[in-house]
């Protein structure tokens, strides 16, 4: 028998443990971009970028298991998620370490998908579940970003960390866009289906 989900609590459920972590996270976008555009720091910067967007997933995780589901927390995890690719795409671009085309090619996925969730929810239904394989092209967009910045500001680390950065970050937006297209076609069922989903999706 499955793990019921668990309820959220009342109200926005502010002060939470999860919502904590999402804040820290949150904090961890300005550190980064005052160490790589105004510092030296450009390892600091590297571990900050890979904790704060790899850890994406420890926020839900703690909300499930403590049972501190939370409005907020259904609204800031992805956000921070999203915040952290738009500010890591702009700062990579102007550092010349990212080309404009990725960047573009990813806030246009982005894009899709706000406009799917936008449609769904004009129509009455929740956001199709997080599929294993939109999280695996998230990891791996987000892991690109650190390596990359350690490809092209730290000295000696160019010849291991741009052929891995760059593994990370081409595999990563295809998996991204596959993930879109996954996506799509759950969102196209449901409105074909014209049943609206009775709650919504974590």
């Amino acid at each position: 028998m499955s793990k019921p989900a668990a309820a959220p609590l009342p109200g926005w459920g502010v002060w939470t443990w999860p919502n904590l972590v999402t804040a820290v996270r949150l904090l961890g976008i300005p550190l980064v971009c005052y160490l790589l555009l105004a510092t030296e720091f450009y390892w600091q910067a590297a571990i900050i970028l890979a904790v704060g967007g790899g850890t994406d997933w420890v926020d839900g995780q703690l909300a499930r298991r403590l049972g501190q589901v939370s409005k907020l927390g259904r609204l800031l995890d992805p956000f921070v998620d999203r915040l952290y690719i738009l500010s890591s795409l702009l700062m990579l671009t102007f550092l010349g370490l990212l080309p404009w085309l990725f960047a573009i090619v990813v806030l246009l996925r982005d894009a899709v998908m706000v406009s799917m969730v936008i449609v769904l929810r004009w129509h009455g239904f929740a956001p199709p579940q997080v599929h294993f394989l939109g999280k695996c092209a998230t990891a791996m967009v987000f892991m690109s970003f650190p390596v990359l910045v350690i490809a092209g500001l730290v000295a000696d680390a160019d010849a291991w960390a741009a052929p891995l950065g760059w593994a990370l970050a081409w595999w990563g937006l295809g998996l991204y866009w596959l993930a879109a297209i996954v996506y799509l076609r759950q969102a196209a069922g449901l409105l074909r289906a014209g049943r609206p989903q009775p709650r919504v999706a974590a």
